[in-house]
């Protein structure tokens, strides 16, 4: 019977908050059992495997991210809901650094409850690439475009890679903006696709 108080939503937030103090290499069902106060024999009454939890740190993951960007574009079009959408975005990802990598992760073709949770983050981006009328490829580049921007710049942020004594915020602002004045402009910059 599992313990009073333990879920498996409580063990996966556990989990990832952990993950992002110890990085997700670190975490162990060891390390985790001893956090949430049980042996760990407990914990497979929760869970299957690491991998197991692993998977459902990416899934919860996916689905904060999602959240975040969908709040943060609630009541905003155009350059302005990219702008704050970038914003809490990066927020979100040095905040949480093992569930933003967990976050990336693409699971198999037939796990279909990793691509709802993937497209969730997806859709709240493509919803605001309305406002530049992209559709199609466009709209596809679009969104790979501002998702690679974004984890760019989160990923050397992190890593502690911007040596220069400059302000990140500024230019992290810089590169928004920029995206958001070539958005504008996006369907010219397909070229000749013939």
């Amino acid at each position: 019977m599992p313990r009073a108080g333990l879920s498996r939503a409580r063990v996966v937030d556990e989990a990832a908050e952990l993950a992002d103090e110890v990085g997700l290499e670190g975490l162990t069902l060891a390390a985790l059992a001893e956090r949430l106060g049980v042996r760990q024999p407990s914990l497979y009454k929760h869970l299957d495997s690491l991998a197991g939890l692993r998977r459902s740190i990416s899934l919860q993951a996916k689905g904060e991210l999602g959240d975040v960007l969908l709040r943060a574009a609630v009541g905003r079009s155009g350059a302005d809901a990219i702008t704050v959408m970038a914003g809490a975005y990066r927020e979100w990802a040095l905040e949480h650094p093992a569930r933003y990598t967990a976050a990336q992760w693409i699971a198999g073709p037939e796990d279909e409850e990793d691509a709802a949770a993937s497209l969730g983050a997806i859709q709240v981006i493509s919803d605001v690439l309305t406002a530049y009328e992209l559709r199609g490829d466009d709209a596809i580049d679009a969104i790979r475009a501002f998702r690679s921007t974004l984890h760019g710049f989160v990923s050397l942020e992190a890593a502690g890679s911007f040596g220069l004594d400059r302000d990140l915020d500024r230019s992290f602002d810089r590169l928004v903006r920029g995206f958001t004045i070539t958005l504008t402009r996006w369907a010219e910059t397909a070229g000749d696709e013939s």
